[in-house]
């Protein structure tokens, strides 16, 4: 038994809040395969029609890697399909990304493709 009556209540007040904080974190993060079972391909846009994405939330990218990549790009590189040197490229034909707040941006940065419709915009809430 506690002999401090406030100090056991402050124990337990602290195991209790960490407790929901975990179960909140964990409970949070969703993992979507990008295109889901035709991965990572042409015309991919219309995937994320009806889903919610959140912050934390991992986007799977499943492709053949001697064909496609992924590159994190900003607005301007989604729109003009093109990569830079500060854009993160990836090429494992397995890539798990996390998102961020706000509009998440990839493309594949293999000439032509993102112009033939390989790129996608998520926001995440």
């Amino acid at each position: 038994m506690c002999r401090v009556q406030g100090r056991c209540s402050a124990i337990a007040a602290t195991i209790l809040v960490l407790t929901l904080f975990l179960s909140c974190v964990t409970a949070k993060a969703t993992t979507y395969v990008v295109g889901g079972s035709s991965g990572w391909s042409y015309n991919v846009q219309s995937w994320t029609k009806g889903k919610k994405f959140k912050v934390g939330d991992v986007l799977v990218f499943n492709y053949d890697p001697s064909l496609h990549n992924v590159a994190v790009v900003d607005s301007n590189g989604y729109k003009s399909c093109a990569s830079t040197s500060s854009s993160q490229a990836y090429s494992s034909g397995k890539d798990k990304l996390k998102l961020s707040k706000g509009q998440n941006y990839f493309i594949c940065s293999v000439p032509g493709h993102c112009d033939s419709g390989l790129k996608l915009a998520v926001n995440a809430s």
